[in-house]
């Protein structure tokens, strides 16, 4: 029988938690304190984006729709329209539109522009042309995934989201009940014991409910990261989690370009090898031609067409439709409009499909309206749990220092700082963050008086 413990050892217990409980709030404190900003930027823009269909097509409307009528002229016809237009420009790509009230899409592309150009499919009247510069979603999206700044941002972005798993680590840990009983300040805020307590719930209790769906987005927006996604998605094509041999429809590959260089496919379709065309004829196929393959390989109504640019490229036919079920990436010969490549939902791996849907998920389009509404629900959870936070902070902050807890070191943790280390080796960017914070603490913090009690170091 295990012999109890002496009142020294329960105050040596005691005294190991309350410093470990110390250390992970410091911890989280300051994760909180930097990060906490950018998760409500990425909260708000993500909120916006989710409804992207429906605020294009009231913005759009009139780009959009068109009136159905007895006969379309061609594809080819409709982009000899454009090419008239826009003599200078490229013509990219072409979109047939997926219902008969939808308009087609050019897009062009010059030294001075990057445009959609809309074209009515019946009668070949240019309805108008949007600079990809103007789309608002585009802006929308463009703020969320690397916050206007390119490489730079996307780093950015993906280092608040590895560091939000922290927050969601060392939070949960806060959260743990230890001496409360009940249900109150674990599941649900107490109303009426003071102003404190339910400022700490209103913080506490409902990052816990929303633990589950912010570590969901977070983990379904990683793979489009630069750095980490590039990575992970690297390593799925080479342990063979990618696309199978036997999508190739006739030789192997022998382009360097992966398809993401020449369209927009889903993602489990970017580092497919692109094939090259072989040069039966001066004459490529007609736009026509592609465009009826299209419709007998089956591609989702939302396919695009992305047209070569050189006598060995070939045509691209993708559909990133809602349901990541329906998702297809499609090589045909330049020439003879031969199949060369036919990859699907069907031909990914475990690991594609697995990411496959969760974009979709994460995008908000999987389950339609109520796929939109649970994941706004966890974005508007979010900004609250980032808000109260902040307002936690300022009612309980000092008026000198930061009024961050005081702790031991990390490495006298063994377990946290177990723990540390595994999310610094999966995720690289918050391992050299750490690094950088262990550096400019033991640099600069540690040795200037004034600046160690600012952060009670």
């Amino acid at each position: 029988m295990n012999q109890p413990q002496t009142m020294t050892e329960e105050k040596q217990v005691t005294t190991s938690s309350s410093k470990a409980y110390r250390t992970i709030w410091r911890w989280h404190f300051y994760a909180g304190i930097i990060f906490a900003p950018f998760l409500v930027m990425l909260a708000v823009t993500g909120s916006i984006y989710l409804f992207k269909p429906q605020i294009e097509n009231v913005l759009y409307q009139s780009y959009y729709e068109v009136t159905p009528k007895a006969d379309r002229i061609t594809a080819t016809e409709q982009i000899d329209r454009v090419k008239a237009k826009y003599p200078e420009a490229l013509v990219t790509s072409y979109r047939p539109g997926e219902s008969d009230d939808r308009s087609s899409e050019v897009k062009v592309s010059s030294p001075d522009m990057s445009a959609t150009v809309f074209v009515n499919p019946y009668s070949g009247k240019i309805i108008g042309t949007l600079s990809d510069d103007d789309r608002i979603m585009n802006k929308i999206e463009e703020i969320h995934g690397e916050l206007m700044a390119g490489t730079t941002g996307d780093r950015i972005v993906e280092l608040v989201a590895c560091w939000a798993i922290v927050l969601i680590v060392t939070g949960l840990f806060l959260w743990f009940p230890r001496k409360q009983k009940g249900l109150s300040g674990v599941l649900f805020p107490r109303l009426r014991q003071g102003k404190k307590l339910f400022r700490r719930d209103l913080h506490a209790v409902p990052a816990f409910w929303i633990t589950g769906g912010m570590l969901f987005l977070i983990l379904t927006g990683l793979p489009w990261s630069g750095f980490w996604g590039a990575n992970f998605q690297s390593l799925v094509t080479n342990q063979g989690l990618g696309y199978p041999p036997s999508i190739w429809g006739g030789e192997a590959p022998t382009s360097t370009l992966q398809t993401k260089d020449i369209a927009e496919v889903p993602w489990a379709a970017e580092t497919l090898d692109v094939p090259q065309s072989k040069v039966e004829g001066a004459v490529p196929a007609s736009i026509d031609d592609i465009v009826a393959i299209g419709k007998q390989q089956g591609m989702d109504p939302s396919f695009k067409i992305s047209i070569p640019s050189d006598p060995g490229g070939v045509y691209t036919l993708s559909a990133y439709p809602a349901k990541a079920q329906d998702e297809a990436t499609i090589h045909l010969d330049q020439y003879s409009g031969a199949v060369l490549a036919d990859y699907r939902y069907d031909n990914y791996g475990v690991v594609g499909k697995i990411v496959a849907t969760g974009i979709t998920l994460h995008k908000g389009t999987e389950f339609g309206w109520f796929n939109q509404l649970v994941s706004l629900l966890i974005c508007l959870g979010i900004i609250l749990v980032a808000v109260s936070g902040f307002y936690l902070w300022l009612k309980r902050k000092p008026s000198k220092g930061m009024g961050a807890p005081k702790g031991p070191k990390a490495f006298m943790l063994k377990g946290f700082l177990a723990v540390l280390v595994v999310l610094g080796i999966v995720f690289p960017l918050v391992g050299l963050s750490l690094l950088v914070v262990w550096l400019l603490d033991f640099l600069v913090i540690r040795r200037i008086p004034s600046v160690r009690r600012f952060f009670n170091a």
